[in-house]
């Protein structure tokens, strides 16, 4: 293996590649082998979702030369399918270094394999780019994001036409045309001859989308009554400062405070230790103005604005974090109340989530007669979703835990500019009832059951460490547990067997106890982790909702060292 990475670093180095690459190629060579080694022992693997990495020289690297290659595979299969002629692509980006970089890049092997391009002029959300290309009727779009990754990672998600991420055929299909591409030289870098335009875009589509988020309003009698709500903004540096602050200015509210460091737009996320509106971390700043300013609520956005995470205040007045299974649980219930209430609900509706979200967004649709979707981890399956009911039932809003939620069906990818909406517009509607977010999240617990879920993460890097989560999830198969948390597994779903599932083949375990209790075991498809996670769920009747919690946070607690004693045998 030693023999074969060095020597295709080596041919960098005599290659046709720029001297700053090949310095950095060098510089490894020289002090670094390991390092080396994790940068050319494979190639970066452009998955179902596309490209996600480090940053650097390497064919394990984002650079200019893997995102090139992965272009022409992209071009290449568009006109293998027959959809050239005529069609354009819409490209975005995020604040990420070497994000907008990535983006022309993109544009310019677009152009020169014949394709109109347009190219948003700066930065912007990744559910903008959805809603472009369904606006441009494009054929595809491409987003340079790696989310809510470390400041070391880049990406490049691919969009198809109905705005949604690819989907199995069509993932697997441009997978396949982008793997065919061996070397930098097979791409078509510079425009030439023959060339496809490359168009701006900005304001043009910024202000059709702000009118479609608009246009999902439920209450704007209470917005206007409790329009001085105050309300904190972050958006971790990253692309929702240019459109988050303007809807909820539009929707009417007129108290929004900022962090006015986490305003600029910053590749390295000087403020934050991750930009992961998951870490409680990512919100101190936010909620610190929160507390100089008495706000009620703090929204803090990812890089490329497709999730939020919020505090609110608590029965005490205290600000304490929702996680994104409570979060979408109330924005779930909100909406479907006012559906409800307009007389809107009429049997056709349904609702989405993922297989890994809370089951109270199925208790809450099924007690408003709304059907549910279960599909695996991935906004994308949400979208496929819709895409196959359109023109005969209606999507109402979607969500996964990991802090992505949609409403309506203008975007086909997790939102946070239409989320960061419609929870301020939530909390003006629980105003009316002299209700805070904190107290109507209460009421759902007391009506429904109080519903406990935690995710456990862990991070296994480099070569070794996939090597390591390979091991366990075939250990888990060969041996499936008997038990969660002392009570007997009543069955095992295993989400490889798609006859058994009727899900696409997924590298996921789901152990079902007796109880109820549900533990899915996946690697994730972005990181160099293995997460684990916990749902349960325990009666509030007879009890109060403080009680109900208690129990399930003991039994959370049982599980989760379970699972860190099966990984210290694993070791």
């Amino acid at each position: 293996m030693e023999k074969d990475f060095r020597a295709v670093a080596q041919s960098w180095l005599d290659g046709d590649f720029d001297e700053a690459t090949k310095q950095e190629v060098k510089v490894l060579m020289e002090g670094d082998p390991a390092a080396l080694e994790d940068a050319f022992y494979k190639n970066l693997e452009f998955g179902t979702g596309g490209l996600r990495g480090i940053m650097g020289a390497g064919t394990n690297r984002m650079n200019r030369y893997t995102v090139g290659m992965a272009t022409q595979g992209l071009a290449n299969y568009i006109r293998k399918t027959g959809r050239a002629d005529g069609t354009c692509l819409c490209i975005s980006h995020d604040n990420r270094n070497h994000s907008r970089e990535f983006a022309l890049i993109t544009a310019d092997v677009l152009s020169a394999n014949g394709f109109d391009v347009y190219v948003f002029e700066s930065l912007r959300p990744t559910p903008e780019l959805s809603y472009a290309v369904r606006l441009k009727k494009a054929v595809a779009g491409v987003m340079v994001t790696a989310s809510h990754n470390p400041k070391e990672y880049n990406g490049y998600k691919v969009f198809w036409s109905d705005g949604g991420q690819v989907t199995s055929p069509v993932d697997k299909e441009i997978v396949a045309e982008v793997n065919s591409i061996k070397s930098p030289s097979e791409v078509k870098f510079v425009p030439g001859e023959g060339a496809g335009k490359i168009s701006i875009m900005g304001e043009d589509v910024d202000s059709l989308y702000l009118k479609d988020i608009l246009s999902l309003t439920l209450s704007p009698e209470s917005v206007a009554r409790h329009n001085d709500i105050k309300l904190v903004y972050t958006p971790l540096h990253g692309t929702g400062v240019r459109l988050v602050p303007r809807a909820l200015a539009a929707l009417g509210f007129k108290n929004v405070y900022h962090v006015p460091q986490q305003d600029v737009n910053d590749g390295d996320f000087p403020t934050v230790k991750s930009p992961n509106p998951e870490e409680p971390s990512a919100l101190k700043m936010a909620i610190e103005v929160a507390e100089r300013n008495h706000a009620d609520i703090v929204l803090a956005t990812d890089p490329d604005a497709d999730r939020v995470g919020i505090a609110v205040r608590d029965d005490k007045g205290e600000m304490v974090l929702l996680n994104g299974n409570q979060t979408a649980s109330i924005l779930t219930y909100y909406i479907l109340t006012r559906w409800q209430e307009s007389g809107r609900l009429d049997g056709h509706q349904y609702i989405v989530k993922t297989i890994v979200t809370t089951e109270l967004l199925k208790a809450i649709a099924s007690s408003f007669g709304v059907k549910t979707y279960d599909v695996l981890t991935g906004f994308k399956y949400i979208a496929e979703i819709v895409k196959k009911n359109e023109g005969s039932s209606t999507f109402v809003c979607g969500g996964e835990e990991s802090y992505g939620f949609n409403i309506g069906e203008f975007v086909r990818d997790k939102d946070a500019v239409i989320s960061c909406s419609m929870i301020a517009e939530a909390a003006a509607w629980a105003a009316d009832s002299g209700k805070s977010l904190y107290g109507l999240l209460m009421d759902i617990y007391a009506k429904y059951g109080y519903y406990r879920e935690k995710m456990l993460s862990f991070t296994m890097k480099g070569k070794a460490g996939l090597e390591q989560i390979a091991s366990l999830m075939a250990g888990f198969r060969k041996e499936p547990l008997k038990s969660v948390g002392g009570v007997p597994v009543a069955r095992v779903i295993d989400y490889t067997r798609p006859e058994e599932t009727g899900l696409p083949s997924s590298n996921v375990l789901q152990y079902v106890a007796q109880d109820g209790t549900v533990l899915t075991v996946r690697p994730s498809g972005t990181e160099p982790k293995i997460k684990f996670y916990i749902g349960l769920a325990e009666s509030s009747s007879g009890m109060s909702v403080d009680e109900a919690a208690r129990r399930a946070d003991e039994r959370v607690a049982v599980i989760g060292k379970e699972i860190e004693g099966l990984l210290d045998q694993h070791r």
